[in-house]
């Protein structure tokens, strides 16, 4: 037999788990996940190689792919899907393939993830190619599905990347890039919902977010880019762009109105004095960067 996967292992400092009170519980899982962020911390120089692979593709119109089963998957379609309303990107461009589809994220279809050849079609379907990139989640770094998916995109001519909770691992040894935040065993034993889980949600982050400021969607600290589709964010929309243009409120409105809140080009109208044909061309000529406009 095989030694346990990291992720497999048991934890000695929970044991006693079923007989701890819940104080006790409570403290050795906040202890276990302060190891979280010293595991990610080691893996910034991986995280980096990817984003600035990522980064470059899709400048030249690239997709991201995230591609997982379980918690993993969920992890990966949550972060794509908080990109369309975060970075106002189509829909399409940041996609999550979830093994079991849309009906797994509410109910577990744990069987589909030794389904190698159903994640190589759902590759294909996508029509993945050299300009994308496809990032395989898998804790334990031997999911069947992702494994599947990878080994397709690659034949593809994709750039791939790993996230993995687990060294070596399978997965992390067919990819461009392996990002492995080693985060010990779980509190629960196999339980990669935990430490794994939230460790691939803060690498996930790191990663959709960075790439959208390489490619123009932030200035300085804030979301220029984002869909104010709802009150909240149209209100987030006007602080945006009242503390960039250091106007007032009245002045944004006029403004975000005109350009049907779109918060750079409305900005791009007050600082340039423009029309709203120009504040567009203005920011394809500067590959949406909103800074070298009005700087």
């Amino acid at each position: 037999m095989k030694a346990a996967k990291i992720t497999e292992k048991r934890n000695l400092a929970s044991m006693e788990l079923d007989q701890m009170k819940t104080t006790e519980i409570l403290e050795i899982m906040n202890k276990e996940d302060a190891k979280v962020i010293a595991a990610v911390n080691k893996e910034i120089p991986n995280i980096s190689r990817a984003i600035e692979i990522i980064a470059a593709k899709m400048a030249q119109g690239g997709r991201l792919f995230y591609v997982g089963a379980g918690t993993s998957g969920r992890l990966g379609v949550l972060d794509a899907v908080e990109c369309i309303p975060t970075f106002s990107i189509e829909e399409g461009i940041v996609v999550g393939i979830l093994a079991g589809g849309a009906k797994a994220m509410f109910k577990s279809q744990e069987d589909i993830e030794d389904n190698a050849l159903l994640a190589a079609e759902e590759i294909r379907e996508n029509k993945i190619n050299h300009l994308d990139t496809v990032v395989g989640i898998a804790a334990s770094g031997n999911t069947s599905f992702v494994l599947g998916a990878i080994e397709e995109a690659k034949k593809l001519g994709a750039a791939t990347v790993a996230l993995v909770c687990n060294q070596p691992s399978t997965l992390g040894e067919i990819v461009d890039i392996a990002i492995t935040p080693i985060v010990g065993p779980e509190v629960l034993t196999g339980s990669t919902r935990m430490k794994a889980g939230t460790a691939q949600k803060i690498i996930l982050n790191m990663i959709s977010t960075t790439v959208m400021i390489k490619l123009g969607k932030v200035y300085s600290n804030l979301m220029v880019d984002l869909q104010a589709i709802n009150h909240k964010l149209r209100e987030r929309a006007k602080r945006i762009f009242i503390d960039i243009t250091k106007s007032d409120l009245p002045t944004a409105l006029t403004y975000l109105e005109q350009a049907n809140y779109n918060v750079k080009e409305a900005i791009i109208l007050c600082e340039r004095g423009c029309s709203l044909e120009e504040a567009r061309e203005l920011l394809v000529k500067h590959g949406g960067h909103l800074r070298g406009i009005i700087e």
